[in-house]
């Protein structure tokens, strides 16, 4: 998966991510997916969080996150990761057979203003981009789903973006992504860089010292 950035602060939104080991499947049946969301609630509740938007994909996942405390992410990340997979080997009776996830997951901070839709859509469209679905909304294992057709319980785990929600979002959402959008995005994802203009971008590399993490080789998988 490449290094993270070693930073972890109060307020920041970050892009976070995480893939199965060697390809594996960690969704294979719904209940799977159920009991990674009921996770993701024990988790936040243990360790507070802000998730703005998710989506859960056969082999991988994202979200979008911001911690209400400086080391909050990684403590949420780290119990939401080692619980599922703990359950999961429990569940399909290998436990001790190798690890779950390729590794710690890969996260990187997103400019709010103007690179938080962005963000935010690029992975809420995850599913529609790789075929499961004809329109983002249509799948049940995410964020915009549960905005859209959850029961109160349901929206309760997601929180108001810290951003004005455009009238047509489902219209933003459903649109191809912009090559430029996309290039950026898995650029990111790929050096673990943030996310924002060039003036930000900068600022933001100098104020955590992140030029040898943006500097990392490697190509991104496909399907991010």
């Amino acid at each position: 998966m490449g290094r993270a950035p070693r930073i972890d602060v109060r307020d920041e939104i970050y892009h976070v991510l995480n893939r199965a080991n060697a390809g594996v499947e960690i969704f294979r049946k719904e209940k799977d997916y159920e009991a990674f969301e009921s996770v993701i609630q024990e988790a936040k509740e243990k360790n507070p969080i802000k998730i703005f938007s998710y989506c859960l994909m056969p082999n991988h996942w994202h979200f979008i996150l911001s911690p209400e405390d400086d080391g909050g992410l990684n403590k949420f990340m780290q119990r939401l990761a080692l619980t599922h997979a703990q359950r999961w080997h429990a569940h399909y009776h290998n436990v001790g057979s190798g690890h779950l996830y390729q590794g710690r997951y890969k996260a990187f901070i997103i400019q709010k203003e103007n690179y938080f839709l962005q963000a935010a859509s690029y992975v809420e469209r995850n599913a529609m981009r790789a075929g499961l679905v004809k329109k983002a909304q249509d799948w049940k294992w995410s964020s915009l789903w549960r905005r859209e057709f959850g029961t109160l319980k349901q929206k309760e785990m997601i929180d108001p973006w810290p951003i004005a929600i455009p009238g047509d979002l489902l219209e933003y959402i459903n649109r191809a992504d912009s090559k430029n959008s996309l290039e950026l995005i898995r650029e990111s994802i790929k050096k673990s860089r943030p996310l924002g203009d060039s003036e930000w971008l900068n600022k933001t590399i100098r104020k955590f010292g992140l030029e040898i993490v943006t500097r990392n080789p490697g190509r991104p998988k496909n399907g991010t």
